[in-house]
């Protein structure tokens, strides 16, 4: 079969490779039909993620049709359609039964890091019952892949660590593709006043049409504490992983606030405590729980929110080297989420 594999940092292949094949009874095969590149991977090829080893198949992200499962699998059947969940959970251990699964004891995001992911033709799924989901008949493959990974990021790490409210001010710092999931996911909750930042005009069109209410490009801090009174936000959400987009969180929370780091940092940040421990502010970090999936699933399956609108380009999955090429340069291709479809 064909994967995509990271050969170290700036290096990755669409070649051959073995086929994955049954190794514990609670696995099964998955034939991929759906993926998509994240920013997560870009952060493996910068060489920001080392516990990722050369030679491994990139990806977390997919859908596709079961091949075959493992004697242990009791709910998954050959044949399914199935949502792949960027954590693999046992749900058995001590973090999986405090819905921690993003810890799970032989789990976690492993897939596309530990072990081979979804940029393939086929993938082996640790933990089937627990990791895999059966994709409702109407919803389409495209909007289920946004499941994956983005939207239940978007709305544990953002809105729910966030802690966003009726009527506050959010603002999400980075309108990338987890940045704008968590604008769409906290619009759940209905804050008055969505702010999204980022110097990409064509990210910031597509938050505005998303349901941002103000969007901004230039100075972010002053502009924001001109239009908040000089207050602050009530939750600020960092989405980029980087120190100057977390810097900025922490300077435009208000007294009584919430940052909620989403990014995945691969440097060292500040944090301003000489400003912050009188504030009464509350910092989250995290990394997706994906325990909010089929909460989500059925309200995508339901028209409540438009997951396959993040998706601007659709490529074959063999065309994936190009995929990626166009991710990278996202501003000057206008991209913010690819689907790829195998043949």
């Amino acid at each position: 079969m064909k994967a995509l594999v990271y050969h170290g940092p700036g290096e990755r292949v669409w070649e051959e490779k073995p086929y994955p094949v049954i190794q514990q009874a609670t696995d099964a095969i998955v034939r991929v039909t759906h993926t998509t590149i994240c920013g997560t991977d870009l952060h493996i090829l910068k060489g920001d993620v080392p516990t990722c080893e050369a030679g491994r198949t990139l990806g977390h992200e997919g859908v596709g049709v079961v091949e075959s499962v493992g004697e242990g699998v009791g709910t998954i059947k050959v044949g399914d359609r199935v949502l792949i969940s960027c954590i693999s959970s046992c749900g058995r251990c001590d973090y999986c039964k405090r819905g921690i699964y993003a810890h799970c004891r032989d789990g976690g995001w492993i897939l596309g890091h530990r072990i081979d992911g979804t940029q393939a033709e086929y993938v082996r799924i640790p933990h089937a019952d627990n990791s895999l989901y059966q994709v409702p008949e109407r919803l389409p493959s495209e909007a289920a892949v946004m499941l994956s990974d983005i939207l239940p990021t978007g709305h544990e790490i953002g809105a729910l660590n966030g802690e966003v409210g009726l009527g506050d001010t959010v603002a999400i710092v980075g309108a990338g593709p987890i940045g704008l999931a968590a604008l769409l996911t906290a619009r759940f909750y209905s804050p008055a006043r969505i702010i999204a930042i980022d110097p990409d005009e064509n990210r910031l069109a597509m938050a505005r049409t998303l349901g941002a209410t103000d969007t901004l490009s230039g100075d972010a801090v002053s502009s924001v504490m001109a239009m908040t009174d000089g207050e602050g936000v009530d939750v600020a959400m960092e989405a980029v992983g980087i120190p100057e987009t977390f810097d900025t969180c922490q300077q435009i929370v208000r007294p009584g606030g919430h940052i909620a780091n989403i990014g995945v940092h691969g440097t060292s940040v500040s944090l301003r405590l000489e400003d912050l421990w009188i504030k009464n502010v509350t910092v989250r970090t995290g990394l997706v729980n994906t325990n909010t999936i089929p909460v989500l699933m059925r309200f995508v399956e339901a028209g409540g929110v438009d997951a396959a609108s993040l998706i601007t380009h659709r490529l074959e999955l063999a065309d994936i080297e190009h995929a990626y090429d166009l991710f990278a340069d996202a501003a000057q291709q206008r991209a913010i989420k690819m689907i790829l479809t195998a043949a």
